[in-house]
């Protein structure tokens, strides 16, 4: 890979990443509409999205081993092109029994994408010499944006079956133009003489504590996400306009952050950026828990999406160069347990903050945060993306 490959690559593995995000974003507008269609409560909906996260959970587990063997780049292709078409698949299927396996197909197939378009992230970040990850992840929320906006708007015009298909078309066809373009490292030798295995499941601890400081940075995440606008309403007294601002400004503030954060991370390192980032985070957090009013609380949120918006994509650089693992089996294992609270977070805080209140429960997920942040130090690896010189030209005979 030459450098002019690589920053090429840069870019097409940034708009990988913003198809991702796209199809994730169209899908949010049809999660309602799924009710009416198949005559379900809420309560079933519920198992339904839970399908869905366990689908992408287990499915994270065995993409290591692909990458391993094929490559980032071959996996990348494959699952990139597979989840084009896993929204039709949900939104036209007939029947519950039919449902059901649909959406664990979504979310295994976003998932392995998942694990390969960050895994050939750390391979250009390799390669470049520099972070890219906080702006690549910062095109999935950008996607996101897009794909919740525009699909939102097409189901109101021409129904749910339409955008499926637009949503499936747009992104089969931004996929294969950027494909070309995908680079990274040639897929690790099968070992047929000594017996070594490529393990499911790493074993070294520090690998397992990154993806412990990947949960606690997610959970927060997912406690905004799903919990901000009943905290404003329900604590704060807050109209359903200014409650749903919560989100709205977190969101925000961390695609803001992420396109800032490669820069940021260049200029002071993995560690010093996660320190920060996590102690901003605990005050955003901590602050919206203390908030006499709904305003405060909003601008609370907005610096709490700061903070967090560069925390998980340095632990996943730090993940891709753990040492004596393959990027795709150490990116595969921190995912998959950051995600896993991302899936228990909805019903657990739920719980929790019904017994002891909203306020007291963002007072205690800020130390999480504070937890992250005096770890940083574990996230030194992420630094390590030596620029790997191009290649001189042949002489001619």
């Amino acid at each position: 890979m030459t450098m002019t490959e690589a920053k090429r690559a840069r870019w097409a593995v940034a708009m990988m990443f913003a198809a991702a995000g796209f199809v994730m974003g169209a899908w949010a507008p049809q999660i309602p509409l799924l009710l009416p269609r198949h005559q379900i409560t809420e309560f079933t909906l519920g198992l339904l999205i839970l399908v869905l996260g366990l689908g992408a959970v287990g499915a994270m587990l065995f993409t290591g081993r692909l990458i391993a063997r094929f490559g980032s780049v071959a996996v990348l292709r494959v699952f990139a092109l597979s989840s084009a078409v896993a929204l039709p698949v949900v939104v036209f299927s007939p029947s519950l029994p039919v449902l059901v396996p649909a959406m664990a197909l979504l979310g295994a197939l976003i998932g392995c994408m998942d694990v390969a378009m960050n895994a050939n992230a750390v391979e250009v970040e390799r390669r470049l010499g520099r972070a890219i990850m906080s702006s690549s992840h910062g095109f999935w929320s950008l996607g996101g944006f897009f794909g919740g906006f525009a699909g939102a708007w097409v189901i109101s015009h021409w129904g749910a079956y339409v955008q499926a298909g637009l949503v499936a078309l747009v992104t089969a066809a931004v996929v294969l133009a950027v494909m070309p373009f995908l680079r990274g490292e040639a897929p690790a030798p099968v070992v047929a003489v000594t017996g070594e295995k490529t393990v499911l499941l790493p074993r070294a601890a520090g690998l397992w504590l990154l993806g412990a400081l990947a949960l606690f940075s997610m959970v927060p995440e997912g406690a905004v996400l799903d919990w901000a606008a009943i905290y404003l309403q329900k604590d704060l007294g807050s109209d359903v306009f200014r409650s749903g601002l919560g989100f709205a400004v977190f969101a925000g503030a961390m695609a803001i952050m992420r396109f800032a954060g490669d820069s940021v991370r260049n200029r002071f390192g993995a560690v010093l950026t996660l320190r920060i980032s996590g102690v901003l985070a605990a005050a955003g957090m901590m602050l919206a828990a203390g908030a006499p009013s709904d305003t405060l609380a909003i601008a609370a949120f907005f610096i709490t999406g700061l903070g967090v918006a560069n925390m998980v994509p340095i632990l996943f650089s730090a993940a891709g160069n753990y040492p004596g693992i393959p990027s795709g089996t150490a990116i595969s294992a921190v995912t998959m347990v950051g995600y896993a609270g991302i899936l228990v977070a909805p019903a657990s805080i739920g719980f929790v903050a019904e017994a002891i209140g909203f306020r007291v429960t963002y007072g205690v997920l800020s130390l999480l945060l504070i937890v992250v942040a005096l770890l940083a130090g574990r996230t030194a690896g992420a630094d390590e993306v030596q620029a790997v010189p191009e290649p001189a030209p042949r002489r001619a005979a």
